[in-house]
């Protein structure tokens, strides 16, 4: 794990106990910091105590036992003499704490910690700030963020994938893979590849990125934001973090646009824009298909030329670039007719990119939508030979395609979808899953309804 003697002697919170969370208390204590711990799901604290004791979730028939109540509410936990506790810290006094490093999950916006922390002095972070306060104390190495409403997570393993292709020590995390927290340190001249939603970026204020990269920004998370505009310059943010290095902005949209013309006049790091960008050698690339995949590979490409690498280095990871699961994912190739997962497409302008990919598309979509609009998938209806609806927006996807003249079938669930649309397809046909819409109607997640899809599509 990551650990820096800065943390050491400091008292720190840590609210919200998921995978993130768990690795910053892991690096807190092995810092010799003192943490106080609270999520209020009692299975996240109870698989903290677990692990803080040494044991496995699994390994104790019953729960953990805590001593008696201390001044904070809850069940105060202290373990093997490393420093922590578990307790609700919220009502209590914040002024104890160093810092108050949160999930970013968590709604800032709502949450009234936040008021609470502003009252009490005390600053809100997150496990990217305590990763950026550590690496002063890390072997010489090089940090690129990458955020973007659509296509971060693509662009972060893809410019990982070459570094390592390439033979450069590299690991990638924030918000893809391990917590960077948990991650071992790397040698002299690596490089660490973050992927960093506007949540985290607004829980960071030091990463200092020697390249930052733009991808796009389009409506999302207005839940969390006041507006569009204060969205998008959340996102932009990470560009003013990387004052002394590389900014790369994709230029796809006019919001990225704007940011690039001011960041041009601001003159205080070097800007590279992303035009159309255009590869013949792009048909050798299966797991980059589209052209959003060419915007991705033009980013990637960007960042590791100003890393050192050759075209030909470069070249030879996109060839060999996997693909990542759910995010255009080819999951079976049946009678000339392919199916392809593309669960990970939570909204129209996710759903667009794999819509303009494939020239013949029956197209599963539907779920918890996040907008009564076709949005930018209403460029691409021409490629749809057949719409298959699903889920709670199943009824205003119908209303919203057949206005724009395109076959649907209503089916409700994604298994009717899959076996309509398998029995419709003709050789080069592609059954599409790109639903344009949160899972949470019928799934768990975007993960459980893709990896469904694969097991149906194996089932045919």
């Amino acid at each position: 794990m990551i650990t820096a003697r800065a943390f050491a002697g400091k008292h720190y919170a840590v609210l919200g106990l998921a995978r993130s969370g768990l690795a910053t208390v892991e690096a807190l204590l092995a810092s010799g910091a003192k943490v106080t711990a609270w999520d209020d799901k009692e299975e996240a604290r109870e698989r903290l105590s677990l692990s803080a004791s040494g044991e496995r979730v699994g390994e104790r028939g019953s729960a953990p036992e805590f001593p008696s109540p201390s001044p904070l509410r809850g069940s105060p936990s202290p373990l093997k003499g490393r420093g922590l506790e578990i307790a609700d810290f919220t009502s209590a006094d914040l002024t104890q704490f160093d810092s108050i490093v949160v999930t970013p999950g968590l709604p800032l916006n709502r949450h009234p910690i936040a008021r609470r922390a502003a009252d009490a002095g005390v600053e809100i972070i997150g496990d990217i700030e305590l990763f950026a306060r550590a690496r002063p104390e890390l072997a010489p190495h090089k940090v690129v963020g990458i955020t973007g409403t659509n296509g971060k997570s693509t662009t972060t393993a893809l410019v990982h994938h070459i570094l390592k292709t390439a033979g450069v020590p590299a690991t990638m995390g924030g918000n893809i893979g391990l917590p960077i927290l948990a991650q071992d340190p790397l040698p002299e001249g690596g490089v660490y590849v973050l992927e960093l939603s506007s949540y985290q970026i607004d829980l960071t204020r030091d990463l200092r990125p020697d390249i930052a990269v733009l991808l796009n920004i389009t409506p999302d998370h207005l839940d969390r934001y006041k507006n569009f505009n204060a969205y998008a310059a959340s996102k932009s943010n990470l560009l003013g973090m990387a004052a002394a290095g590389t900014a790369i902005i994709g230029t796809s949209d006019e919001t990225c646009l704007s940011i690039a013309r001011w960041r041009q006049r601001d003159g205080s790091h070097e800007i590279v824009q992303l035009f159309d960008p255009y590869f013949p050698e792009q048909q050798d690339w299966p797991a980059l298909q589209g052209p959003h995949n060419a915007q991705n590979a033009a980013a990637a490409n960007s960042v590791c030329g100003r890393l050192g690498l050759s075209w030909q280095q470069i070249e030879q990871g996109l060839r060999t670039y996997p693909g990542l699961p759910h995010r255009m994912e080819r999951a079976r190739e049946m009678d000339g007719i392919l199916f392809v997962n593309d669960s990970k497409a939570t909204n129209a302008e996710a759903a667009a990119p794999a819509l303009a990919a494939y020239p013949k598309v029956r197209w599963i979509v539907g779920g918890q939508a996040k907008a009564e609009t076709l949005g930018d998938t209403a460029n691409h209806l021409n490629h749809v030979v057949k719409a298959y609806t699903i889920g709670e927006a199943g009824p205003m996807f119908a209303r919203l395609l057949r206005e724009q003249g395109v076959d649907v079938e209503e089916c409700e669930t994604l298994e009717n979808a899959v076996n309509r649309a398998a029995a419709d397809s003709q050789a080069g046909d592609t059954v599409l899953l790109s639903p344009a819409s949160a899972s949470f109607d019928q799934f768990r997640d975007f993960e459980a309804r893709g990896d469904r899809f694969r097991e149906l599509v194996e089932g045919l």
